[in-house]
């Protein structure tokens, strides 16, 4: 079988423009259709990559060939004998790591966003040529990908291959004067490549990274799923999120992040952050790129599942565990990590309308739509699924008297999902636990509270017992006010008890404060402020410079005050009375050694 054959060239990194073609050996007689995918897996949401392709022809041999537009992402061949030629550009400016970027500084780039499908051809095997740019900036660039060379030599620009379509897609493509680092995880080479500004410590990196890697595939057994793995990683001043692939993932992070020459073997808190990423994208080559949902994967429209709160949540978990598990964390800064996860969960209002399945059902139009008063209204999976997770980690050691945990259960998840390819449907993860219990005789009043405990945490809104979820560890589930707007917890600070929260966020803006946020029943949105409202006068005094809380420091619980601010260009007067915070802000507090010792 002939292969379908890419070829991809930054043809004008300052218009930021991709050339693209494909040449069909065989299309099919019946109507040749292409298609470009409207989504990337493991981002939920419909971005209509197509709406990036500037023009389109098709040609066989010299002849040209009719190519029209049936819908928002497909065209249709007309008749034709023969091979055939598509010709194509791309629009690359999306400074994330789901799409393509170019300029003269890099050129990347996911498959999904520029690599046309030849419909009902997609097991066919693909080649793909990998060309330079005709720039001078760019007579130093090299090529960072985990798909398989066809005659390229590492890190060079030539020719690749792919078993199929969707292999092709899922190796994204870094290609610049980057920097990289190699090393070694259980006898599997593993890249670290950085691109953008740095002053990064690579040594150090690599050596954080093999620990986790190898934890990682020990954890699920050896040999990994993949022959070679790739980090790719955008250092920028202000950024953050990765997405991952089957042999490598895509990160962007801010540069002040990565260890730095200086540091002295000292785990920033930005640093300890780009780790637990790294982690968390590492940990889905088992966790949601095998072990999978039970959707068809139908990249031209929404592939609805109540499961991403397992896919992500159990993923969010991990991330930090590992870290802790391998000493690159102590305990105690990994107990402040829960807090600060648990404390992100109570501080949102959304968590009572909203379940965890819902969420992840609804994350193509909610989730990853988010609007001003989604706090409000929904739920996080990724933060909520990492509790449940947790919960159910700590449910399982307690009520099997530490015969059973969340290990075993991803060691069985991928026994029989991830290396049969059978998909992971609604209830399988709960039916496996329970099965779990029966085997190691767990007594039925504890199956019937795990049973429960699934139907509230995935199925609820009710918050979970903390307090009784925690006791049986020796730890101790502590709650206080928040102590700024900044307090993001894990810690037993004090505080100031006559402390007053508005219930909003803001951001800084020319005039006085921005309102982002208005938490339900709080005192602003009692007062009738909104999202949208720009502050600029507390009591007569001036908001600016950030000094909003500041002025709010001189009331206490229960006073009243009048505040002004524009909506829109319209100047508004409210009548707030100050509420103290919630008490919401979360840390832990060890107890008793000998029984945390049966979890941590």
């Amino acid at each position: 079988m002939s292969p379908i054959h890419y070829s991809i060239t930054p043809s004008d990194p300052y218009a930021h423009v991709f050339d693209l073609r494909i040449h069909i050996p065989a299309p099919l007689a019946s109507g040749q259709l292409l298609r470009l995918p409207a989504w990337i897996p493991g981002s939920y949401m419909i971005r209509d990559f197509a709406r990036n392709i500037i023009a389109v022809q098709a040609r066989s041999g010299d002849q040209n060939v009719a190519l029209g537009k049936i819908d928002k992402d497909t065209w249709a061949l007309g008749a034709c004998t023969g091979a055939v030629d598509i010709e194509y550009q791309v629009y690359a400016w999306d400074m994330s790591v789901r799409a393509a970027h170019l300029d003269q500084t890099h050129a990347y780039f996911n498959g999904t966003s520029v690599f046309l499908q030849v419909v009902g051809q997609s097991d066919t095997p693909c080649r793909l040529d990998i060309n330079n740019a005709n720039i001078e900036e760019a007579r130093h660039w090299r090529v960072a990908t985990s798909l398989t060379s066809a005659g390229a030599d590492a890190y060079q620009f030539g020719t690749y291959q792919a078993e199929n379509y969707d292999e092709l897609i899922d190796h994204p493509v870094e290609i610049g004067d980057f920097d990289c680092v190699t090393f070694e995880a259980r006898g599997v080479p593993h890249d670290f490549v950085v691109t953008g500004k740095h002053s990064a410590d690579l040594p150090r990196i690599a050596q954080d990274l093999t620990t986790i890697c190898e934890h990682q595939i020990r954890q699920f057994g050896e040999p990994a799923p993949f022959e070679r793995y790739v980090f790719m990683t955008w250092a920028v001043g202000n950024g953050y999120g990765g997405l991952e692939h089957r042999a490598s993932t895509s990160l962007i992070c801010n540069r002040d992040d990565l260890a730095g020459r200086n540091e002295s073997g000292k785990v920033s808190e930005g640093y300890k952050t780009f780790l637990g990423l790294c982690s968390h994208e590492y940990f889905h080559s088992w966790n949601v790129k095998r072990i999978r949902p039970d959707i068809p994967y139908d990249l031209s429209k929404e592939n609805h599942t109540p499961l991403l709160w397992a896919f992500e949540g159990i993923t969010s978990y991990y991330d930090d565990l590992i870290l802790m598990r391998t000493g690159l964390i102590s305990r105690q800064e990994y107990l402040e990590l829960v807090a600060k996860t648990i404390t992100r969960l109570l501080r949102n209002p959304g968590r009572f309308k909203q379940t965890t399945a819902q969420s992840s059902f609804d994350a193509w139009t909610k989730f990853y739509k988010q609007d001003e008063n989604a706090a409000n209204a929904i739920v996080s999976y990724y933060t909520k699924g990492a509790v449940i997770a947790l919960a159910l980690d700590l449910n399982l050691r307690h009520e099997s008297n530490n015969k059973l945990n969340l290990d075993q259960v991803m060691s069985l998840l991928w026994q029989r999902h991830g290396q049969t390819g059978v998909a992971v449907a609604e209830f399988d993860i709960q039916n496996l636990c329970l099965e779990l219990c029966r085997n190691n005789d767990v007594p039925q009043p504890a199956q019937q509270r795990l049973q429960q405990f699934f139907e509230d945490a995935v199925y609820g809104t009710t918050d979970m017992d903390f307090s009784a979820l925690f006791a049986p560890f020796g730890i101790a589930f502590k709650l206080r006010q928040a102590g700024s707007m900044s307090d993001a917890g894990g810690n037993d600070k004090s505080v100031d008890d006559n402390r007053v929260d508005l219930g909003v966020l803001v951001t800084a803006d020319a005039a006085g404060s921005k309102v982002t946020r208005a938490l339900d029943n709080s005192s602003a949105q009692c007062a009738g402020i909104s999202a949208g409202d720009v502050l600029i006068a507390v009591d007569g005094l001036r908001v600016e410079n950030g000094n909003l809380e500041k002025l709010l420091s001189r009331f206490q619980p229960g006073d009243q005050l009048t505040l002004h601010g524009f909506r829109r260009d319209e100047l508004m007067t409210f009548e707030v009375t100050l509420k103290a915070p919630l008490a919401d802000t979360v840390y832990l507090a060890i107890e008793d050694e000998s029984k945390l010792a049966r979890w941590l």
